[in-house]
């Protein structure tokens, strides 16, 4: 029996016009979003990460009402007769303490992600180049307010009473953010040029250790060894928290809030162009 071979049809196939048509989106070519559009939708996405591992919300939560607890018992007695008297002194700034130690989050979650890789997805987006990190950063204010919220919970429960009334609280939260969402672009761009989290976490704390423990938080610099009054005169925790205490007491300090205001707009230039300067080369 001889069996015949049909040869294959090697003729190449092109499609027409109309199934060309027929498979791509119809309509307009959506509009390329805009910065902020693009930053509040990576801001967005940060929060998302939030409700889907609600586990991160306890260092915003738990670690401010340990610290406010431990020291105001702690010092409270010794430093000011009652942990109540020492409490209306230490509250804005174990606040302040508080929130710029979680800043460093930011630089490790960022690690985190450029380690995953997903950050090489996102620079292939037409999208503003800079919402990506922007968009992280805005996620984490979500963070710092409610960080300071807590704390001032749980400092009116133990008897914390700001003679600044409910505007001078804002005004100092409002100080406190702006100073933080400045601060973690120090944070990002040590998330880009380290290797690992690990690092991003010891090097961040190496440097928030001294700046927040050798500063006016927990005692007046007038009591302090005349060479550590020198450092915590510069240091910017220190100029941060006279801020937030003068205008939650309702006697503002304009020297310190012009300061901590145009040390915010300095350290948001400057890391902020170091960190997209990284970022478009890495």
């Amino acid at each position: 029996m001889s069996t015949t071979t049909v040869a294959p049809d090697t003729t190449a196939y092109t499609p027409s016009v109309e199934t060309i048509a027929a498979v791509l989106a119809p309509g307009v070519k959506p509009r390329r979003p805009g910065p902020l559009s693009a930053s509040l939708t990576f801001g967005w996405r940060a929060m998302l990460k939030i409700k889907h591992v609600p586990e991160q919300l306890f260092d915003v939560t738990m670690f401010p009402i340990i610290m406010t607890l431990m020291f105001t018992y702690l010092f409270g007695g010794a430093l000011a007769g009652s942990p109540r008297e020492y409490l209306q002194y230490l509250l804005p700034g174990i606040m302040v303490t508080s929130v710029v130690m979680i800043t460093m989050y930011t630089g490790v979650g960022l690690n985190t992600d450029i380690e995953k890789g997903v950050f090489d997805r996102f620079r292939t987006l037409a999208v503003w180049r800079p919402a990506a990190l922007v968009g992280m950063i805005l996620g984490d204010v979500l963070r710092y307010v409610l960080a300071a919220t807590v704390i001032m919970g749980v400092g009116m429960v133990l008897g914390f009473r700001p003679g600044g009334g409910v505007m001078g609280v804002l005004a100092g939260i409002g100080l406190l953010v702006v100073f933080s969402f400045a601060f973690s672009w120090i944070w990002t761009w040590l998330g880009l040029i380290l290797r690992s989290e690990k690092s991003v976490m010891g090097v961040s704390m190496l440097v928030l250790f001294p700046l927040t423990f050798l500063s006016n938080v927990f005692v007046q610099p007038t009591t302090m060894p005349g060479w550590l009054q020198a450092f915590v005169d510069v240091n910017p925790i220190t100029h941060l928290v006279a801020a937030v205490r003068s205008v939650m007491a309702g006697a503002p300090d304009a020297g310190a809030i012009t300061w901590v205001l145009v040390a915010s707009a300095v350290c948001t230039a400057v890391f902020g162009a170091l960190t997209m300067y990284r970022y478009n080369r890495k």
